[in-house]
């Protein structure tokens, strides 16, 4: 049997969890490729995000706890926009299983019906039914174990980015002011 066999043995719900694992695995790949772009450019990136904060903030006259505070949050709202359609690639993980269950049930409930209906003379009619449950049970977890792991490893990125543009920010920051003093 082919791949397609099992999808089309599934029926509409393993085609719902096709186009699910394509949508998923479209953004966990550019995510993924985005954000490790980004580290490999964090000290660009880090002089773009000072130079802004330094703009924003030159009538502001805050105290160095102030301005370490006020740089840390707007560091994190730039990384909170980096997280966009990472809660669709959660979602994707968390409902595939689901999916799955659902199809068992489906695929059960139509063996029970055949059996109900044609008795037990023919166990291929009663095959078909355990066959399409299994499949939508695989089916859900083939799609959820990569989206759920994929969605770790980009937040666990995220995570590296921020931290790494707090280093560089938080230096050229003060690294200016020690050498104005």
């Amino acid at each position: 049997m082919t791949l397609f066999d099992y999808v089309k043995d599934g029926g509409f719900i393993m085609y719902l969890l096709l186009v699910f694992n394509i949508f998923g695995l479209t953004i966990l790949l550019s995510k993924a490729f985005y954000f490790l772009q980004f580290l490999k450019n964090i000290n660009q990136h880090a002089a773009v995000l000072l130079k802004d904060f330094q703009s924003k903030t030159q009538a502001l006259s805050l105290s160095t706890e102030g301005q370490i505070s006020l740089l840390k949050e707007e560091i994190a709202v730039f990384v909170r926009s980096m997280e966009t359609w990472l809660g669709t690639v959660k979602i994707i993980a968390t409902i595939s299983p689901l999916l799955g269950l659902l199809g068992t049930v489906v695929g059960i409930l139509l063996a029970f019906q055949v059996i109900s209906q044609q008795g037990l003379g023919d166990p291929s009619l009663f095959a078909k039914g355990i066959s399409m449950a299994l499949i939508t049970t695989v089916g859900g977890l083939v799609v959820a174990i990569p989206h759920y792991i994929g969605h770790n490893y980009l937040v666990g990125l995220l995570d590296k980015i921020e931290t790494q543009l707090e280093k560089e920010i938080l230096m050229k920051s003060f690294a200016g002011k020690k050498s104005e003093a």
